[in-house]
């Protein structure tokens, strides 16, 4: 898996969206959070993700494209490394649920401690 976020990876489809939050799991690595649910698209993506950064925490939009534009990099540099072994299709929410602004430092250790336990989880499965 290349190091793209190309722009059938993105987590796009609000069926897809609202079921996730419906039915799905979820991992936390604060302050990070990650809902994610096994499902099957028509690509041959692997793994649809998207980010999400609230509005009631962040009143600036400048703030929260800022943070999700950290979340989306660190996602980016990371996910080779969890999910080129992985064999089943999955749909993941990334939240940003706290409530300073974070450094890209913070974001990548972060990222990488909830996507371990994601695969950890995933594997439980």
């Amino acid at each position: 898996m290349n190091a793209t976020y190309s722009h059938k990876e993105k987590l796009k489809s609000e069926k897809l969206i609202s079921q996730l939050f419906l039915e799905g799991k979820s991992v936390s690595a604060y302050p990070l959070r990650m809902v994610y649910l096994k499902t099957t698209h028509n690509d041959a993506i692997k793994v649809k993700a998207g980010v999400s950064v609230s509005k009631r925490n962040f009143k600036n939009a400048v703030d929260r494209n800022r943070i999700k534009r950290l979340l989306r990099e660190a996602y980016r540099l990371q996910k080779g490394a969890f999910f080129n072994n992985m064999t089943t299709q999955y749909a993941l929410m990334i939240l940003y649920i706290g409530k300073e602004k974070p450094t890209y430092a913070e974001v990548e250790a972060k990222m990488t401690q909830l996507l371990q336990k994601f695969v950890e989880n995933s594997l439980k499965e």
